[in-house]
């Protein structure tokens, strides 16, 4: 689905400048510019970090639950750490912003306990792919109360369910929101006045994401955990991927594939596939989707938006609403109470960003690990201090391809990937090892100012990740698939160690009576919600969508 093209639509070589970065010939803007914000060495113990883990509630025989979101984990509409996805069965657990790595994880751990106290024989999922599902039927739609919001998710959902398949919306990720510090923009451009600085921030965060989309194949190659998949998910569905099948299991996967959640197999569609919505500015960004949410579906109109006085979909728009805009990375900002998130971006421009290549880690009962979030914070870095030339129609088809090689056969010795849209041709390896001297770079920076070696650390081992490919998630789960007999019966097994975790975990973060207060306030505030819609479900609609006429 992506790829990896280094010319900007000025014809400059990215990768050129990057040769002269490390080989030393020159003082680069990356050198000049963590040179400037390593100055202040609190900058790099400010960064701002969230965590989004979806997980899926099982039974004990290995299938999808198809109970109701339990009631004393409070409304999924309203609860600050804990809602549903797509399905009642597809949780989502949503830590706070912290400044803290061990804390970020603390709370997470927390809120992992807390749910599976609740869950009475039912346990989570610990893989991105589902579990056994017998029956689309099996999934069913969140549900969020009678509120005008609460039916609007809900109807949202049935459009997903009606444009892609219930299955495709039951794979599991983690998301990774991140910002930087204020004394990381005050290090770089000094004295600004308000509107310099929103521009300026927009602007960086933007580059950084036309960075991620050049490099971030990197996320699924040492983390992408989804080589594999129960036959059951792709049951009717035509793919084109040779999959071969465990011998005796009703397993599929791919020899070399780091993330099948990322793959054609996942979240696609055909119909965003040509909206080519521009990297290159924050108003060219709002353009674009703007125009994506306006523009009729010939394939879903047929599905229709109302039938027998029932509602099939929010609309027959490319997008019903914003959020559908599938990608691997978004720029956000905390939207206000009734504003859309394009409208909180344009009102104050970007404040974070949203990675979202990341599978479920099956090796951390949370499902993301300290390692890999220490590497996100030095990728990300490393993202928006290097130049970020333009991106043109070429580059964004470039990219494409070269994410899609990673995710279909990254753990292929000799994979390459094409350096700029004509054409030179680098191996996996090769590139990766080039620009891991900058990360060392950033690192040793990192540690100094924290007073450890947790960055080092983590670069030292991903290094040999690069040549030795069976290091990597995708690499050591795929042993371990073949090991226990299949898909299903690895993720029991650790669903069954888990269970064990969240049962033994303390309370270091939360405590039992915090927890319980979120649930009864939740429950609250969604009744309060519901008392204080004015209008009927079609009015509502009508209002919200007023803007498109």
């Amino acid at each position: 689905m992506y790829a990896l093209c280094l010319f900007s639509s000025t014809g400059q070589s990215i990768e050129r400048v990057l040769s002269k970065n490390i080989s030393g010939l020159v003082l680069t803007i990356f050198s000049n510019r963590l040179a400037q914000v390593a100055a202040n060495k609190q900058v790099f113990t400010q960064y701002g970090r969230g965590v989004e883990r979806e997980t899926l509630r099982y039974k004990p025989d290995g299938h999808i639950a198809t109970t109701f979101h339990p009631e004393s984990l409070g409304s999924p509409l309203t609860h600050e750490w804990i809602t549903t996805d797509f399905s009642e069965s597809l949780m989502e657990f949503i830590t706070p912003v912290s400044n803290d790595i061990p804390t970020l994880l603390s709370q997470l751990q927390d809120i992992h306990h807390y749910a599976h106290s609740k869950l009475d024989q039912e346990q989570l999922w610990p893989l991105s792919m589902p579990c056994a599902v017998a029956d689309e039927d099996d999934i069913a739609l969140a549900q969020y109360g009678s509120s005008n919001s609460g039916q609007m998710k809900t109807l949202y959902r049935q459009g997903l369910k009606h444009r892609y398949g219930s299955l495709m919306q039951i794979i599991s990720g983690v998301h990774f929101n991140f910002s930087f510090p204020e004394s990381f923009w005050d290090s770089l451009y000094g004295e600004q006045n308000e509107q310099q600085r929103q521009d300026a921030k927009s602007d960086a965060y933007f580059g950084l994401i036309r960075n991620y989309y050049r490099f971030g194949w990197l996320i699924p190659y040492f983390f992408g955990a989804s080589p594999a998949i129960c036959e059951t998910f792709i049951q009717g569905r035509e793919t084109d991927l040779p999959f071969e099948r465990l011998n005796g299991t009703g397993t599929l996967y791919l020899p070399y594939a780091t993330s099948l959640r990322m793959s054609d197999l996942g979240y696609t569609n055909s119909e965003q596939s040509e909206l080519k919505i521009s990297f290159n500015s924050v108003d060219q960004y709002l353009e674009g989707l703007n125009r994506a949410i306006r523009k009729p579906s010939e394939k879903f109109s047929n599905i229709g938006v109302k039938e027998d006085g029932q509602f099939k979909q929010l609309n027959s728009n490319v997008l019903q609403i914003e959020n559908e805009l599938y990608a691997p990375i978004r720029p956000k900002r905390v939207a206000k109470s009734g504003e859309k998130p394009s409208e909180a971006l344009e009102r104050g421009g970007v404040e974070y960003i949203e990675v979202r290549a990341l599978d479920v880690n099956p090796f951390n009962a949370v499902g993301i690990s300290e390692r890999q979030i220490r590497f996100l914070d030095i990728f990300l870095t490393w993202c928006a201090l290097t130049e970020s030339d333009p991106m043109d129609d070429c580059e964004l088809n470039c990219w494409k391809h070269n994410w899609n090689s990673v995710i279909t056969e990254g753990r292929r010795k000799g994979v390459y990937l094409t350096i700029g849209c004509d054409g030179e041709k680098l191996t996996l390896q090769q590139w990766v090892h080039r620009i891991f001297d900058q990360f060392e770079q950033i690192a040793k920076v990192m540690d100094e100012a924290n007073d450890s070696t947790g960055y080092q650390d983590v670069c030292n081992e991903l290094r040999d990740w690069i040549d030795e490919p069976e290091l990597t998630l995708s690499g050591k789960m795929l042993a371990a698939v073949k090991e226990k007999g299949g898909n299903g019966q690895f993720g029991m097994q650790l669903g069954d160690r888990y269970q064990q975790q969240y049962r033994q975990h303390n309370y270091s973060v939360y405590s039992q009576k915090m927890m319980d207060q979120e649930v009864a306030d939740s429950l609250n505030k969604q009744q309060q919600i519901e008392a204080a819609d004015s209008v009927d479900f079609e009015q509502y609609l009508k209002e919200y969508f007023a803007y498109l006429k």
